[in-house]
Parts: C-alpha cells; sequence; structure tokens
C-alpha cells in the first residue's frame, strides 16, 4: 500500500498580510486628504470630463483596488526566495505607493492636470513594473495588479481630457 501525501493548505501569514494591508491603505488615506474635499469642488466641476463615472463608483472601485494590491504584495512578499527579492518588491510597491499619492496631490491638491498626467504616466509604468517584477515570483501577484493598471490607465485617459 502507497502511503500519499496529504497536501496542506499554505497557512495565512497573518503579520505579513496585517503589514500589507496597512501600507496599502495608509496609501489610500493619505491620497482621499487632497481628494476627498476637491471632488465637489467648483473647480472639478468645470474641468471633469463627460465620461467621468458617478463619483459615487470612484470609492468603491479604489477600495476594490486596493484590496487587490495588499493582495499581491502579500503574495509576492511570502512568495519570495530571499531578502533580496523582498527588498525589490517592496521598493516597487513603495514607489508606486508614493507616485499614487502623489498624483492625487498634484491633481486635486495643487489643481494641475497638466502635471498630474505627466505624473500619472510614471504611475502606469510602475504598475507594469510591479506586474514585471511580480510575475517572476508570484503569476497569482501580478494577475491581482492588472485591474490597477487598467484603472490607471482609464484614469490617464479623464486626467488627460481634464487639461484645460
Amino acid at each position: 500500500m502507497v502511503k500519499t501525501k496529504k497536501l496542506q493548505k499554505p497557512k495565512t501569514n497573518w503579520k505579513i498580510l496585517v503589514y500589507c494591508l496597512i501600507a496599502v491603505y495608509a496609501t489610500a488615506f493619505i491620497g482621499s486628504i487632497f481628494t476627498s474635499n476637491a471632488v465637489k469642488s467648483d473647480w472639478y466641476e468645470s474641468i471633469k470630463p463627460s465620461i467621468t463615472p458617478p463619483g459615487y463608483v470612484f470609492p468603491i472601485v479604489w477600495n476594490i483596488l486596493f484590496f487587490l494590491i495588499a493582495l499581491s504584495f502579500y503574495f509576492a512578499i511570502i512568495n519570495s526566495k530571499d531578502s533580496k527579492d523582498k527588498r525589490k518588491i517592496t521598493g516597487v510597491f513603495v514607489t508606486n505607493f508614493l507616485l499614487n499619492i502623489l498624483w492625487s496631490v498634484l491633481y486635486f491638491g495643487i489643481r494641475n492636470p497638466l502635471a498630474s498626467f505627466i505624473e500619472i504616466i510614471f504611475l502606469i509604468a510602475s504598475i507594469a513594473l510591479m506586474i514585471l517584477v511580480t510575475c517572476k515570483i508570484s503569476k497569482k501577484s501580478a494577475y491581482l495588479l492588472v485591474p490597477y493598471l487598467i484603472w490607471v490607465c482609464f484614469a490617464s485617459i479623464l486626467n488627460y481630457l481634464s487639461i484645460k
């Protein structure tokens, strides 16, 4: 009789998962400081493109995206082989988080759609880099970032159309 090994479900590393969630939602919170009041302003209403989705769509989409980003970060970290990979992953994610915040500062804080459009190109590049880096470590992690890339590409169109 041949004994078969029972496949064990990988254990969740709660400490790392919580760290990833905190990092991502801290980014979201800081960005929202610049965004929340500005979306109700006369300035934004005057430049908002006609194809802009209704206001209630944005918090729903962003909360889903931020959760997916946190999961991607988590899967990449727990599946990385060594501390060099972990540093690389953390570096590309933190760079992306800073670019994400900077876009909110430029667009809604400083109210400069042209500068924010130039910056969103770097944000898109950072998402593509996140996908490339994580794909080598965890395909699941990379796939979780695809909706983020698509949404930010759409946001870049809205950004471009708002340049006056």
